[in-house]
C-alpha cells in the first residue's frame, strides 16, 4: 500500500491531474497495488479559507475570485478526469483513491461543489463515489453537504476498501456504519495529519481493527491566492499543509510515517491476518457489540 504525500503547486486542474497520473506511475513501479492521495488533491485544498483573515468578508472580490477559480477547476464525475484516472488504474492494474472538488454541471443543483473521495479498482471500474457529509467550519462556504450515497466499501484487489474525509472520523456513528461494513483498509483523507489527526486516524484503526492509509498533502503559503492577504504570521514560504502521512496498523501501530515538511511516497506491505488476530480482543461490529441495545440505521441517499 502507498500514501502519496506531495504538493502539486498548481492551482489549475490539467496540471494536478498531470502531477497525479505521474505520482501513480511512481508509487505502482515501486511495487503498490493500492495507493492514495489526500483530500481535494485535484485541483487542491482551498487552505485560503483558514490562512487568509479576508476568506470570510462578505461580497470581497479576491475572495470570489479564489471561489470561482475553485469551481472552474473542480472536477466533474463522470468526466475527462475520471476517465483519465480509470485508463492509468486498469493500466497498471493498481487501485486508486483519491481526494477531489467536485462540481455539478447540469440539473438540480448545478454549480454546487462536494468534498469527495472517488475510488477506482484495479481494472479501472469507479467502485465509490463518497462525498464529505458536512464541510467543516470555513469549507461551508466553499462545499455543499454530501449524502449517504458512498458511505460503502468497494472491492479492490479482493479486499474491502473504504474512506471517510477529514472530520468525519469525528463522527461515531459514521465510523460505526463503515466498521459495519467489515472493512479492511480505511483511506483516511485529510489536508494535513497535524496531531489531533493523527490520533483520529490512529484511534480508527485500533477501533475498526483495519489498515489505515493517513493521506496528507504539502503546502506553503506561496500556493495560496496572490490577491489575498496572508495572516500577519505567515511567510510566502511558510508551510500552511505539513503532509504528516502515514500507515496504520490494526492495532494503532504506525507501519510508516509519519511523515512532515517533505514529498514522499509512503509505502508499506500489510498482512491481512493482522486483523483476524487482533479482532480476538475488539470486533465493535460483532462480539464486542451489543445488537440488542444498541440499532444503527443508514437513510438511502435521495440525491443521486
Amino acid at each position: 500500500m502507498a500514501v502519496v504525500q506531495t504538493s502539486s503547486g498548481h492551482p489549475d486542474l490539467a496540471a494536478s491531474l498531470g502531477e497525479a497520473l505521474a505520482l501513480i506511475e511512481e508509487a505502482a513501479a515501486q511495487g503498490a497495488e493500492l495507493l492514495c492521495l489526500g483530500e481535494t488533491f485535484l485541483p487542491g485544498y482551498p487552505a485560503w479559507l483558514d490562512h487568509c483573515p479576508e476568506a470570510a468578508l462578505w461580497n470581497h472580490l479576491p475572495v470570489k475570485r479564489a471561489f470561482a477559480h475553485l469551481r472552474a477547476n473542480s472536477v466533474l464525475v463522470p468526466g475527462p478526469e475520471t476517465i483519465a484516472l480509470s485508463e492509468v488504474a486498469a493500466r497498471l492494474q493498481v487501485g486508486v483513491v483519491i481526494g477531489v472538488s467536485e462540481r455539478v454541471q447540469d440539473g438540480p443543483g448545478h454549480g454546487t461543489l462536494y468534498n469527495s473521495l472517488l475510488f477506482f479498482g484495479e481494472d479501472g471500474q469507479l467502485l465509490n463515489h463518497h462525498r464529505k457529509l458536512i464541510p467543516t467550519y470555513s469549507e461551508r462556504m466553499v462545499w455543499g453537504p454530501g449524502d449517504s450515497a458512498g458511505l460503502r466499501c468497494a472491492k479492490i484487489h479482493g479486499v474491502n476498501v473504504g474512506g471517510l474525509i477529514c472530520w468525519e472520523h469525528w463522527m461515531p456513528l459514521a465510523r460505526q456504519h463503515m466498521h459495519n461494513l467489515a472493512e479492511k483498509i480505511h483511506v483516511a483523507a485529510w489536508p494535513t495529519v497535524h496531531e489531533m489527526h493523527q490520533v483520529a486516524s490512529r484511534h480508527y484503526a485500533f477501533e475498526g481493527r483495519c489498515f489505515v492509509l493517513a493521506a496528507g498533502q504539502i503546502m506553503r503559503a506561496s500556493a495560496l491566492p496572490a490577491d489575498l492577504a496572508l495572516s500577519a504570521q505567515l511567510t510566502s514560504e511558510s508551510m500552511v499543509e505539513r503532509g504528516g502521512s502515514a500507515i496504520i496498523a490494526p492495532d494503532g501501530r504506525y507501519l510508516a510515517g509519519p511523515v512532515f515538511d517533505e514529498e514522499t511516497v509512503l509505502l508499506a506491505r500489510i498482512d491481512l491476518q493482522e486483523i483476524e488476530e487482533e479482532s480476538m480482543t475488539l470486533d465493535v461490529s460483532g462480539h464486542y457489540s451489543r445488537p440488542d441495545i444498541f440499532h444503527l440505521d443508514v437513510a438511502p441517499s435521495k440525491s443521486r
